[in-house]
């Protein structure tokens, strides 16, 4: 099989660092910050789609449709957080070909009892190891030769309050063909380091504001050994922290004149909208 685009990525540049996006217009916003890649965050989703904590409501057709319309709109890798495939293993096959079909290049699928819950939130119970093992061959199965990135993501560390039973997990995970593993919600640098130091890579970390695992930048943790990083609830948090301070202002002062510099212009925003590339599309096909 030809290496996928993300792997491409990981060969030429040693790491890869993924925001986390929920519709078209986060993702455009995100490619045009210069980002190679983008990572469709479940949990971003569900509350920008639901307005909905991440507790097992967001549906397989859901993301799938999540997925498309930002692969739509964007010129690269796309990462889908498919929590557990959404079943058993036929669909997980479905919710792989689905997602390829999408445009997609690779997703996150996770050990996790449905219905599940965010990563770094209590209340987590996993499903017996062989039982995500033949998730994930079904994964690999399902993409064929397709350029699609499959990562094992095990929640053990939070569901049986132990890192050597998520390592375990996760060496099992690429034992089984996963193109890279991510052992979630660690709880400080000692156990990153553990991770790193026994975990074959490419390994993920997953940088939450306000989650469990100490927050490091790129250098951290390439120097750790971790090939890939998404922050998948930056984008989120930013957009809500935006509105909720600009609509309290709103409401409390009945204008926004006084705030327009915490504002895109008009202008701005028709640039990432490509305003102008519509005009100039549809004088080509008028008539008169």
């Amino acid at each position: 099989m030809a290496m996928t685009s993300v792997g491409r990525i990981l060969d030429s540049q040693g790491f890869l660092l993924a925001p986390g996006v929920y519709d078209a217009l986060s993702a455009k916003v995100a490619r045009r910050a210069g980002f190679e890649a983008l990572f469709i965050s479940g949990y971003s989703v569900a509350a920008s789609q639901l307005g909905e904590p991440d507790i097992g409501l967001l549906t397989q057709t859901e993301i799938i449709e999540a997925a498309r319309r930002v692969c739509r709109v964007v010129d690269c890798p796309v990462i889908v957080d498919a929590d557990t495939g959404y079943g058993g293993t036929l669909n997980v096959i479905r919710t792989v070909k689905e997602l390829i079909a999408a445009g997609a290049k690779g997703c996150f699928l996770e050990d996790q009892v449905w219905p599940k819950r965010c990563g770094h939130m209590k209340g987590k119970k996993v499903v017996p190891l062989e039982e995500h093992v033949q998730r994930l061959k079904a994964a690999i199965h399902a993409r064929g030769d397709a350029d699609f990135f499959v990562v094992g993501r095990t929640d053990a560390r939070e569901a049986t309050g132990s890192l050597d039973e998520a390592i375990r997990r996760a060496k099992a995970f690429k034992a089984a063909g996963a193109d890279a593993v991510f052992v979630e919600a660690p709880q400080s640098l000692d156990e990153l380091k553990a991770i790193s130091a026994q975990v074959q890579p490419p390994f993920v970390a997953n940088m939450l504001e306000g989650g469990v695992t100490p927050i490091l930048d790129r250098g951290e943790l390439r120097a750790l050994g971790f090939k890939i990083a998404v922050f998948p609830l930056t984008g989120l948090f930013a957009a809500a922290r935006a509105q909720t301070e600009v609509f309290r202002h709103l409401r409390e002062t009945g204008t926004t004149r006084d705030v327009l510099d915490r504002l895109l212009t008009f202008h701005d925003f028709h640039e990432i909208v490509d305003l102008e590339g519509h005009y100039a599309l549809d004088k080509r096909f008028s008539v008169g």
